[in-house]
């Protein structure tokens, strides 16, 4: 059994520089006021999430949301906050080139021009110390006909290939999938199978990540979390919730049970430890709710997730597995997830100089107040939508 303590303090989430700025819906998106108007701005909201929880050491960029002069002077800044810069997010889905697809694209030149970005992000990420490169393609045809859908797969593995090829020693290729949206006929990595056949044919640079708002409903996603860790090939989670499609709310919010099954294979899996090379990302879109407070709460909602996953009486769940004692096996992982386990996290949080509630910690240092007097003017930062 896992130190429980020792686990939950050792935990790291990553949270990404876009949760704290402007985004929402494509329909529509609300701005706030004292939201960041520029990376430095995200990079210090993002300080304050992780001095009140203490496990959000590293934060995410999206390219180019987040360009700089200086990628190197950002990382500094970073430093200087108490936080690292992570994982790198490339972007081939906000120009109007790529109405027809980016890196799979039928006319050459702008396949050219998404990869040359794929490649510029490579070059962010050996000025930043960053490991990671996550790709997400919004590529795929609306009607039957429209392309080649082979030639399409043919297309990602020539640009997958050229940018594996650029990766240093130390990265690593993070593949995402999306079953559906924007492309409504084939989307051209529409799951986790069509990301693992890609990784694998690249090779061990090149991992899948599992956003958890990517699948269809009832589709059994601490299946694949079990699968891919046993193949070594889950190498991030976006978490976020969602009650139809991508809705991209907050951790935990929608089906707290399902976060707990994913967390407890992770933990069967032995994949907590960082040495296990498994990045805990969030990839949510705060448009109604604050976003700061709604970042804590995510980090906080997968802390207890873990918790409760870490409390599961694997000795007597196996034992009731290898008798077939069905309702038994179902109760030991039920009596976890009925756990409180907030006030163990709030000792822990304590035992650490923390304050015991991150949420009621942040309401009462004023930051909000002081952030919506001081970023007035400027552009606020979002995604354009």
């Amino acid at each position: 059994m896992p130190d429980v303590r020792a686990t939950l303090r050792a935990q790291r989430i990553e949270t990404p520089s876009w949760a704290y700025a402007n985004s929402g819906t494509r329909f529509k998106v609300f701005a706030q006021p004292g939201v960041p108007r520029d990376p430095y701005e995200k990079i210090a909201d993002a300080a304050v999430v992780h001095r009140l929880t203490g496990v959000a050491p590293t934060v995410s960029l999206h390219i180019p949301w987040d360009t700089v002069e200086d990628f190197g002077k950002l990382a500094a800044y970073a430093e200087e906050q108490g936080v690292r810069l992570g994982v790198i997010n490339a972007n081939v889905f906000q120009d109007d080139d790529y109405k027809l697809g980016s890196v799979t694209n039928p006319d050459p030149r702008i396949r050219r021009k998404a990869t040359d970005h794929l490649l510029a992000c490579v070059d962010v990420m050996n000025a930043t110390g960053s490991k990671d490169l996550k790709l997400w393609f919004s590529d795929g045809t609306n009607y039957p006909g429209q392309d080649d859908i082979r030639a399409r797969q043919d297309r990602l593995a020539a640009a997958l290939r050229e940018v594996y090829d650029r990766l240093g020693d130390d990265q690593r290729i993070l593949l995402e999938y999306k079953l559906f949206e924007p492309a409504f006929y084939t989307t051209d990595v529409p799951d986790w199978g069509t990301a693992y056949a890609h990784t694998l044919e690249l090779g061990p640079k090149a991992q899948v990540v599992i956003d958890t708002g990517h699948h269809a409903p009832g589709t059994n996603i601490e299946f694949i979390v079990a699968f891919l860790l046993r193949q070594r090939r889950l190498g991030a989670f976006d978490f976020n919730s969602r009650f139809y499609a991508d809705d991209d709310l907050m951790a935990g919010a929608a089906d707290p049970f399902q976060l707990f099954r994913i967390m407890y294979e992770i933990v069967r899996g032995d994949a907590l430890d960082p040495a296990a090379g498994i990045t805990f990302m969030l990839d949510q879109c705060h448009n109604i709710e604050a976003k700061i407070p709604a970042i804590i709460r995510s980090v906080t909602n997968i802390q207890e997730a873990t918790a409760k996953a870490l409390i599961v009486d694997r000795p007597a769940l196996a034992a009731a597995q290898q008798e077939g004692d069905v309702l038994a096996a179902n109760a030991v992982l039920m009596d976890a997830f009925s756990t409180d386990v907030r006030p163990l996290l709030a000792e822990i949080r304590q035992e650490q100089g923390l304050a015991a509630d991150p949420i009621a910690a942040y309401r009462a240092s004023g930051y909000a107040e002081k952030i919506s007097a001081e970023r007035v003017g400027g552009t606020q930062a979002g995604w354009g939508a």
